[in-house]
């Protein structure tokens, strides 16, 4: 990066003397804002890699780069014999991070654990509804109010977890975003001042990273946190600079304004790898892009209108215009590289003819409809509105009518979880755990109409599979549990599934340290500029 850019952008540059190193900044075009700075509100992957990552930790984390839980706040943990009762002990000497404006005066302890995640799970608690139409959409989604029939502090860095039957997913879930660990101590300042919503907007956590300003859909800057627990970030400064354009971005990347990007334009990709002056990560995504049908909302509330549209439409078309290819076309619910995959399910054939009859024989004509494209880019669909203009034209040939609708993320995010929302909404999902259930209970089950279930869609009898599935350990039992949820999914069709997409990361060369999540998080706590 050019000098001057890096005093530009720079929050604290050291003073120039021959025995002081500059500052290193380290520029992320991210592509998005943040909807809010307290992740158990959210379910987005802007929002998290704006919060979580940086900012916070949680009692577990995932090994970078895989799915594997690992002791992060919590040092160690006993689980009970069957399987209910979860014993966190917390690492001592964890300090919260002090800020312009909050100075902490203890460590991390139980309390703080138990403020983060009770606030999500009792509607009584004084902050259950600190932000105005804010819901806990991860922790509601997999039914946690229902789960965790108690949490409590044993004494100061012991948590003990009890639940109301077994959950095979439970550390996995608790190594989420949503789970991140607040200060106590923060909030109570903030509660005595009249400030509460201030924890969303000046965040406080354990992480690698402080917060210091946030620029509405431009900029967020951090600095390095002196006092935090882990290994130290190499970087000094880290900047969000918000470019929702993919070509703008890439544009940025190539003249050194910022070291990594986010979902590039797939027809740039093979230019990015022939840049000497760039690397190409690429790995699988776990994810899975999906149009939504409001199944309360007539005549979407019949699954033969459903199976109708799905067969109108041209995925291959999509997948080629939107992904150059770098993504194949959707039959489950869950990506074929997770555990549980159905390959015996087969995907609804293109076929405007019997898409026709479908429709007539539904009593369906003249049928006008709106689908919903998301203005941001995904690693799941990089274009969702040259997505939707293909669907647009499909849908035309079986003679229905399509106007495409739009809002900027955080809104498109919240309208879309609306029980009364019209048509049918593009939207996806990376997963956050490496668990089947992450997908099938968190986006369909009857617990998340209202939230990550954008399909409204409650089948009592998938969800009494999915439900059963995540409270045994055996694997092989749960596989096939899954397996039928799936084919139930397919029969009832509340999505038409779109695209599984390849997770494509291009860096500048100098960047080192990075790790490609196959949850798809950037992360920056380990990541450094060669010199």
């Amino acid at each position: 990066m050019k000098r001057a850019l890096i005093a530009a952008l720079a929050l604290a540059a050291l003073p120039m003397l021959p025995t002081v190193a500059a500052a290193k900044t380290f520029v992320f075009c991210s592509e998005g804002s943040p909807e809010g700075f307290d992740p158990g509100l959210y379910t987005a992957g802007t929002t998290f890699d704006a919060s979580a990552h940086p900012i916070y930790n949680r009692l577990l984390e995932f090994k970078p780069g895989t799915t594997q839980p690992e002791a992060a706040l919590a040092e160690s943990w006993e689980i009970s014999a069957d399987g209910t009762v979860y014993t966190f002990k917390l690492r001592k000497g964890v300090k919260f991070q002090t800020t312009e404006f909050f100075t902490p005066t203890r460590e991390l302890n139980a309390d703080d654990v138990l403020f983060s995640i009770g606030r999500q799970i009792d509607e009584k608690n004084a902050w259950n509804k600190y932000v105005t139409g804010g819901t806990w959409e991860y922790a509601d989604g997999m039914g946690f109010p229902k789960l965790i029939k108690s949490i409590e502090k044993v004494d100061d860095l012991t948590v003990k977890v009890t639940l109301t039957r077994s959950e095979a997913p439970f550390l996995a879930n608790l190594a989420m975003p949503f789970a991140s660990i607040l200060s106590k101590e923060y909030a109570d300042s903030l509660e005595k001042a009249g400030t509460k919503e201030q924890l969303n907007q000046n965040p406080v956590g354990t992480g690698p990273f402080s917060f210091v300003a946030y620029q509405q859909d431009a900029i967020i800057r951090y600095k390095k946190n002196a006092d935090f627990w882990g290994t130290a970030p190499k970087i000094d400064d880290l900047v969000f600079a918000i470019t929702t354009d993919a070509a703008v971005r890439y544009q940025k990347l190539k003249a050194g304004e910022c070291h990594l990007m986010p979902y590039p334009n797939a027809a740039d990709v093979q230019a990015m790898k022939a840049d000497e002056n760039l690397q190409v990560l690429e790995q699988e995504g776990l994810n899975i892009a999906y149009l939504a049908y409001n199944t309360t909302q007539a005549p979407f509330d019949k699954p033969e209108v459903r199976i109708a549209l799905n067969k109108a439409i041209n995925k291959p078309a999509i997948v080629d215009a939107v992904f150059q290819g770098m993504a194949t076309p959707a039959t489950n619910p869950i990506p074929p590289t997770m555990w549980s995959y159905n390959n015996d399910i087969k995907d609804d054939t293109y076929d405007l003819d019997a898409a026709k009859k479908m429709l007539a024989d539904a009593g369906v004509k003249d049928l006008s409809m709106k689908v919903w494209a998301m203005p941001v880019s995904r690693p799941y669909m990089l274009n969702a509105r040259r997505a939707a203009e293909i669907i647009q034209d499909d849908f035309a040939k079986i003679g229905v009518k399509v106007e495409i609708v739009s809002y900027e993320w955080a809104e498109y995010l919240s309208r879309s979880k609306d029980k009364n929302r019209d048509g049918a909404a593009i939207m996806g999902w990376t997963g956050d755990n490496g668990d089947p259930d992450n997908f099938l209970d968190t986006l369909l089950g009857c617990d998340a109409v209202g939230g990550n279930n954008r399909a409204q869609w409650c089948n009592q009898e998938f969800d009494a599979l999915v439900k059963k599935a995540k409270s045994t350990s055996d694997q092989e039992e749960r596989s096939k549990l899954y397996e039928q949820a799936q084919v139930i999914f397919k029969k009832d069709a509340p999505w038409g599934t779109i695209d599984h997409s390849l997770a494509v990361v291009p860096m500048r060369k100098g960047v080192t340290g990075f790790t490609q999540s196959p949850l798809g998080d950037f992360t920056f706590e380990a990541v450094d500029i060669a010199e």
